[in-house]
């Protein structure tokens, strides 16, 4: 039997605000834009630094309401974890011409970013009752407590 593994995870910031719909079934889907930054040196010992941006969709199903959650809470230059799967999708557009996109479909997201610009970390694990983010005060950590976990340098992203 042979195992396989589709697994994404990121930590990064939005760079808008989250587009949120609805489908023709009466399902509900939010798209986020979140771009994820690296930092390193040169041979030559000057900075360097890239940019990389994801496509993230998250679905309500199965009782997550993540599409809820992110449309309540998020707002651009949140910074976010999520956890999920990749996925490549290709359609032909109104012209006929073939068209390809790669997304992370969100299986769990953590708002990392405080209430109110806060730095407090306010945190809605999926599957939580979608109300008032569950407060660091409340004993659930944060990826604060845990600075080894985020990058070596904090992103200063110009959103």
């Amino acid at each position: 039997m042979s195992r396989s593994l589709n697994k994404v995870q990121l930590i990064g910031n939005l760079g808008k605000d989250p587009e949120v719909r609805s489908t023709a079934n009466g399902g509900r889907v939010a798209t986020l834009s979140i771009a994820t930054s690296r930092k390193w040196n040169s041979a030559s010992g000057e900075a360097q630094e890239k940019t990389e941006w994801h496509r993230v969709v998250l679905w309500n199903n199965k009782g997550s309401g993540l599409a809820d959650v992110a449309e309540r809470y998020l707002k651009k230059g949140d910074r976010v974890y999520i956890d999920g799967r990749i996925e490549y999708r290709t359609w032909e557009d109104r012209d006929g011409k073939t068209r390809y996109t790669t997304e992370i479909i969100g299986r769990e997201m953590m708002m990392l970013s405080g209430r109110g610009g806060s730095s407090e970390a306010g945190m809605e694990p999926a599957g939580a009752a979608v109300g008032q983010p569950q407060s660091a005060d409340k004993g659930s950590e944060s990826f604060e407590d845990f600075p080894e976990a985020l990058d070596e340098e904090d992103d200063d992203l110009p959103f």
